[in-house]
C-alpha cells in the first residue's frame, strides 16, 4: 500500500483528477482517480455485484446488465451527486471491471475494490463507507445493492427508505430495505416524479464530472475543476477543513 500527503503549496482545487503511479525500475504503472470535494458532499452508492448484472458476475463472459440500471445511475449523476461504486472483488480485477462499466456506458464515479483476496468482502465495504462518512464528511443519500448489502448499508447508519435492493430478498430482510420488485425502470419513474428525488446540495455538483467511464485508448478526461483557490489546512487522515481528498483505483 502506498500513501502520500500532498504538500499545502501544491494543494488541488475541487475536482476529480487522474493519477498515474509508475514503478521506477520496470516502468509498470497503475491508473486511478483522486477526488477533491467539499465536506458534506452528497453521494449515491452502488454495489456492483448482484445489483447491476442480470446474468453472471462482472468478470464472466459478456454479463448482461439489469434493465434500467444505467439510467438510474445517470439520473443521480445529472442531479449532481458523486457516484461511488463498491465491490468486494480484489483490486487485481480493476481493469476488467472498469472495462465492463465502460462498455455499458455507466456514468463515471469512484470505485472501491478490496485489497487483494478478501475473506470478508462485506466487512470491506462497510469499513470503506464508514471511513468516507466518519473521516471525510461524505453524506450518503441513497444506496443500491443486493440483499447481501443490506447489512453493509444498515451498519453505515442508513435508513430503510435510503436502501434500494434488487433481486431476491428473504422475508426477514424485506422490512430493512426498499425492495425494487418491479425493477429499475419503475423505480426511475418514481425518482423522476415530483418529490421523487432532489438535486444535490452544495457546491460539489459544480465540480463533479458527468461523463462515462473511458475504454483504454480513449482520451476523454473526466476531470472537472473549479476556480476555488481558498486556503486549506494541513491534511489529517486525508481530510481538510474545506476539502476532502478521496482516491480510488
Amino acid at each position: 500500500r502506498i500513501s502520500y500527503s500532498i504538500p499545502d503549496q501544491v494543494s488541488l482545487g475541487y475536482g476529480i483528477y487522474p493519477v498515474k503511479m509508475v514503478v521506477r525500475g520496470d516502468h509498470t504503472s497503475v491508473d486511478c482517480y483522486m477526488a477533491v470535494v467539499p465536506p458534506l458532499t452528497e453521494c449515491v452508492v452502488f454495489s456492483i455485484d448482484g445489483s447491476f448484472t442480470a446474468s453472471m458476475s462482472v468478470t464472466g463472459r459478456d454479463p448482461k446488465v439489469r434493465a434500467g440500471a444505467v439510467d438510474v445511475c445517470r439520473h443521480w449523476q445529472e442531479l449532481g451527486y458523486l457516484l461511488i461504486y463498491i465491490t468486494g472483488r480484489p483490486d487485481m480485477q480493476q481493469q476488467r471491471v472498469v472495462s465492463w462499466l465502460s462498455q455499458h456506458n455507466f456514468p463515471h464515479g469512484l470505485i472501491s475494490f478490496a485489497d487483494g483476496l478478501s475473506t470478508d468482502p462485506l466487512g470491506h465495504k462497510t469499513a470503506y463507507l464508514n471511513n468516507l462518512v466518519q473521516n471525510h464528511g461524505i453524506s450518503i443519500t441513497a444506496a443500491y445493492g443486493s440483499s447481501k448489502d443490506i447489512s453493509v448499508y444498515t451498519n453505515v447508519g442508513m435508513r430503510t427508505d435510503q436502501i434500494f435492493i434488487v433481486g431476491k430478498v428473504g422475508k426477514k430482510l424485506q422490512s430493512n430495505a426498499t425492495v425494487l420488485s418491479d425493477g429499475y425502470a419503475a423505480h426511475l419513474a418514481g425518482l423522476q416524479a415530483v418529490g421523487g428525488s432532489r438535486p444535490a446540495k452544495g457546491n460539489a455538483r459544480m465540480v463533479i464530472p458527468r461523463g462515462c467511464f473511458n475504454l483504454p485508448g480513449q482520451t476523454a478526461n473526466p476531470r472537472r475543476r473549479s476556480n476555488e483557490t481558498g486556503l486549506s489546512s494541513p491534511i489529517r487522515s486525508g481530510y481538510l477543513k474545506r476539502k476532502t481528498y478521496l482516491s480510488h483505483h
